[in-house]
């Protein structure tokens, strides 16, 4: 073969190994001889020699994929008519748009002004089947693929320059510039699909959620005397009481009943009301044994804390001097750590303990309240006092008992076991005492709680008492009042300002004159009492600033001569919610005097 009929100088072996390179074969010179020693048949390509582009006509459709870690080599693009040169390597590459979803129309700008469809066509069928172009005046195009792949071909040729056979026109040549277009049939074809997914999404959603669901009750049949006759048997029947149940209020609330089957009705609700007895002794079953698993658990905690106590001992006696002396260093830690891990599990299992018999305890002081009966609304604030007492004191006999118990165990401890080393000695000695200061304060605590307790109670008796023996006297009051004689009249006036009188004082004022005059003989008569207290209360509403004793007792001397002074300061002094006594004046000018305080309670409440 001669030489001179190949397209390329056989004194070129590079070119040569290049080409045979691509279209995978080992270069090998035209003896047979191999022209490269480092071919590799699995890569494809030599090594130190670029790979040529696989955009040229017949060698492929599209750029292979493309290495993030490796540079991107673009080489020159021979076409039918036209040609294209790779940008400058150095370059950054060329800024793009954000990708539009469902993306297949790209934007050509650059184009030569002598280009034409044809051409353009010629240079981007390589990457893809095209569907349409919409070409412009202005030197530039849209054109939109099939595939949406085809788009990240179509973007590889931007930056490249274009040449139009071998013409070094001005109008003949151009820079492709490629980027992202969105276009409304793109758009519309990806929401069609989006829409597309979503139905399929929920269909098969659906039929999970249909194949997870459990199966629909069978309807239930409407009223009749057989279906009627069948349902009193089931309802008779315990285990299948709850589904007849079901079938009954269905057809009172879908209203099945009337005069004519009222009784069957009446009866299948009267065989319900018969599994109430059934139903409260299933739940006094359920409670005792809950009760008798509550005590088999407290039991066997009594009997497990009992155990760790006997391990507890077991690491305080190889503590001792005899046997502590034996094990190796090792040993020792170990036992430190085993007899602390048990001490803290022991702990846990007595606070436990402890919390169920607490919790016992409040179960029985609560049902020790319920069996109280509910005492008066006078009395109620001096029980919750005496409740909260009993409570309190609970709560404290509780934690006597556990700082009762850390102390027997801390002795019993210090007496089964000598630790080696004095620090620990001297810190439980000090534990020890702590508790016992404590214990000491809370029996103080406690015993001064019972004292009160005791008080509070005694006080509340007295106070009952007196409550009786004033109600008593109130009734002998009222009795007293009926029998005097109604042909008493008073003065016009006089009856004006007792009314007046009797509205502003307050009933604590009444009472004081009624227990005043209960524990002695009656000094005047009710009426009279009252008729001082409105005349008095009248003459020193008039005088704000107060009148003498002397004073007061001329004006009520003009009404009854046989009154005294002794007998009205007497009476002030017994309503203290209506006069007050005051200091007026300075020196030589100083006196007492009465004024009305009747109003003041009205206008601070």
């Amino acid at each position: 073969m001669d030489s001179s009929s190949m397209g390329m100088p056989m004194s070129d072996p590079n070119a040569w190994a290049t080409a045979m390179t691509n279209l995978g074969m080992a270069p090998v010179g035209m003896a047979g001889q191999p022209l490269l020693s480092d071919f590799d048949p699995s890569l494809g390509m030599m090594t130190g020699i670029a790979p040529m582009n696989p955009m040229l006509p017949g060698l492929g459709v599209g750029p292979p994929p493309i290495s993030q870690d490796l540079p991107v080599v673009k080489e020159i693009i021979h076409c039918k008519s036209c040609t294209l040169f790779p940008p400058n390597p150095n370059l950054p590459p060329p800024a793009t748009r954000e990708r539009p979803p469902g993306c297949k129309t790209v934007f050509v700008g650059g184009l030569p002004e002598n280009a034409t469809e044809q051409i353009i066509v010629e240079v981007f069928e390589q990457c893809g089947t095209i569907s349409a172009i919409r070409k412009s005046k202005k030197n530039f195009c849209h054109i939109r693929f099939n595939e949406e792949h085809t788009v990240d071909k179509a973007l590889f040729l931007s930056g490249y320059r274009i040449r139009l056979g071998s013409s070094t026109d001005k109008k003949d040549t151009g820079r492709l510039h490629v980027d992202y277009a969105q276009a409304r049939d793109d758009l519309y074809e990806w929401e069609c699909r989006q829409r597309m997914l979503a139905r399929e999404e929920r269909h098969r959603r659906r039929i999970e959620e249909d194949r997870l669901r459990p199966p629909s009750p069978p309807p239930i049949v409407h009223y009749s005397e057989h279906e009627c006759s069948q349902l009193g048997e089931k309802i008779k029947d315990d285990s299948k009481f709850p589904e007849a149940v079901r079938v009954l209020l269905t057809w009172v609330e879908r209203g099945e009943v009337n005069r004519r089957n009222a009784n069957n009705f009446y009866s299948m609700i009267q065989s319900s009301n018969s599994h109430i007895r059934r139903l409260m002794n299933e739940k006094a079953a359920h409670e005792k044994e809950m009760e008798e698993a509550k005590e088999k658990l407290k039991n066997a905690l009594a009997g497990i804390l009992v155990q760790f106590e006997q391990i507890v001992s077991v690491f305080h006696a190889a503590s001792k001097q005899k046997a502590w002396d034996h094990f190796s260093k090792a040993q020792r830690k170990n036992l430190d750590m085993w007899r602390k891990q048990a001490e803290e599990i022991r702990n846990i299992h007595n606070e436990e303990l402890m919390g169920i018999r607490r919790e016992e305890e409040m179960e029985m002081s609560d049902d020790d309240m319920e069996d109280e009966p509910e005492s008066k609304d006078s009395d109620d604030s001096a029980l919750a006092q005496v409740e909260a007492l009993r409570e309190e004191n609970d709560s404290l006999r509780c934690q006597l008992d556990a700082y009762r118990n850390e102390v027997e165990l801390l002795k019993q401890e210090q007496s089964k076991a000598q630790p080696p080393r004095s620090e620990e000695d001297t810190t439980r000695q000090q534990q020890l005492s702590f508790l016992q200061q404590a214990l000491q304060g809370m029996q103080k605590q406690l015993l001064t709680l019972r004292e009160d307790l005791k008080q509070r109670e005694v006080e509340l008796e007295k106070n009952t008492e007196e409550k009786q023996q004033l109600e008593s006297q109130i009734q002998n009051l009222k009795e007293r009042v009926q029998a005097l004689p109604t042909t008493h009249t008073l003065p016009v006036s006089l009856s004006h300002s007792l009314t007046h009188t009797h509205t502003l004082t307050h009933t604590h004022a009444w009472w004081c004159v009624v227990n005043a005059d209960a524990s002695s003989d009656v000094i005047w008569s009710v009426s009279l009492c009252l008729l001082h207290t409105g005349i008095i209360s009248t003459f020193l509403h008039v005088h704000p600033f107060g009148a003498s004793i002397e004073y007061i007792c001329s004006y009520l001397q003009r009404l009854d001569t046989k009154i005294s002074t002794t007998e009205v300061e007497t009476l002030l002094a017994r309503l203290p919610c209506t006069f007050r006594q005051e200091l007026t004046g300075v020196g030589a000018s100083l006196e007492k005097r009465w004024k009305f305080c009747g109003f003041e309670g009205i206008k601070t409440a």
